[in-house]
């Protein structure tokens, strides 16, 4: 009688566990697609604002020289340099 328990226990157990398993796998593609979605308007928000991409640029270089890394400055065939940050001095 108590092996039969035990079996029973172990047997609702492992559910409960396959249970949860499926529950975070359909989370992480739901989550998934949200950064997939999210991706998709920051993308067209870009495409066609070269202004906006400068500002970024530009400020991910002064960001970069505050915490004490040197730029590298690398010519491209667009023209616009291409740093490499995270270079400690």
């Amino acid at each position: 009688m108590e092996a039969e328990s035990t079996r029973q226990v172990r047997v609702l157990e492992a559910k409960a566990k396959r249970e949860a398993s499926v529950l975070e796998a359909q989370s992480e593609v739901e989550r998934a697609k949200g950064v997939a979605e999210a991706n998709k308007i920051i993308g067209e928000s870009l495409k066609n604002n070269p202004r906006y991409l400068q500002y970024l640029y530009l400020i991910g270089l002064q960001e970069g020289s505050e915490k004490g890394n040197k730029t590298i400055y690398v010519p491209t065939e667009g023209g616009l340099p291409v740093p490499t940050l995270g270079i400690e001095k």
